[in-house]
């Protein structure tokens, strides 16, 4: 008998959070895709459990006519991939369509990375008489000084901090742990929030969570990205700049400053160091640029 696709779905869900272990986040564009590729085969009468190769390939050329962006068609193949690889690893297939499908090569564009200066300037920019002052400040200290990513930080247990060992513990993508530091500027701007937040109202979700909002309840990413922003704005700083790119700006000013590449692999929580490589391009760029503005025979 033909299991219900409803159940297959449901089952995928379950597979994504619980055996490959993939955030929240990275599920719900899973799915997303998921839904774009059933409503191919509802328009076309298509059994997407049973698709094959030749009928992929005619959704990804429908679908890529409307879709310029080589991130989201890069995305997109990804979540098909995802889909028939979990079909086959539950035997409702014999073999993965998706397998020979080629996508776009996706350009390796350098990220945005802000200078010392640029830094101190955001983080002067923080008006520490507000109400969220300190916690802004204490935010921003983490992202920069120990390169968490923004689902990190909104997720930051106070459980996890371990502030006598100067480290904390933090989950990244797919629930890998890893123990990065806490440098002494973050500490002292955390004491300070700690001592505020004790003042604050909290929700019972909240007791745990370091950064909470004006009602107690968890911060939000979009909050964070929100305050990245106007802080950039404040400072004067008309670069694009998201909480990631304080992220970038801790592994390249390491980098700069001698630090061992895969030193900033294990800090960063990067499964592959050929991620981590990104930023030894950076370097060469900023390398490449002192060469142009400081040898004389650039200065004809």
């Amino acid at each position: 008998m033909t299991k219900d696709p409803a159940q297959i779905f449901k089952e995928y869900h379950t597979y994504l959070r619980l055996e490959r272990g993939y955030s929240p986040n990275t599920i719900e564009g899973y799915e997303m895709d998921l839904d774009k590729l059933r409503t191919y085969g509802e328009e076309h009468k298509i059994d997407i459990v049973h698709m094959d190769f030749d009928q992929l390939q005619e959704f990804i050329f429908e679908y890529f006519k409307t879709v310029q962006s080589e991130a989201t068609q890069a995305r997109v193949l990804a979540g098909i991939h995802a889909w028939f690889r979990f079909l086959l690893y539950k035997d409702y297939i014999v073999q993965d369509p998706s397998e020979l499908l080629e996508g776009p090569r996706k350009s390796k564009h350098l990220p945005t990375v802000l200078s010392l200066e640029e830094v101190n300037r955001m983080m002067e920019a923080i008006d520490l008489s507000s109400n969220e002052g300190h916690r802004n400040r204490a935010m921003m200290e983490m992202l920069y000084g120990s390169g968490l990513r923004v689902s990190e930080l909104v997720n930051l247990q106070l459980s996890k901090i371990y502030l006598s060992e100067h480290y904390m513990l933090i989950e990244g993508k797919g629930s890998k742990q890893r123990l990065v530091p806490i440098s002494p500027v973050a500490e002292e701007w955390f004491g300070y929030w700690m001592q505020e937040r004790a003042t604050w109202p909290l929700k019972p979700e909240s007791r745990d969570i370091a950064f909470v909002n004006r009602y107690g309840r968890p911060l939000t990413r979009a909050m964070v990205f929100t305050i990245v922003r106007r802080l950039c704005a404040e400072a004067g700083i008309s670069k694009t700049v998201s909480p990631h790119t304080l992220r970038h700006s801790f592994a390249t000013h390491l980098l700069q400053n001698g630090a061992d590449l895969r030193v900033i692999q294990q800090l960063l929580g990067h499964e592959d160091l050929a991620t981590t490589e990104i930023y030894t391009h950076l370097d060469i760029q900023d390398l490449r640029q002192a060469v142009l503005q400081c040898h004389p025979e650039n200065k004809k």
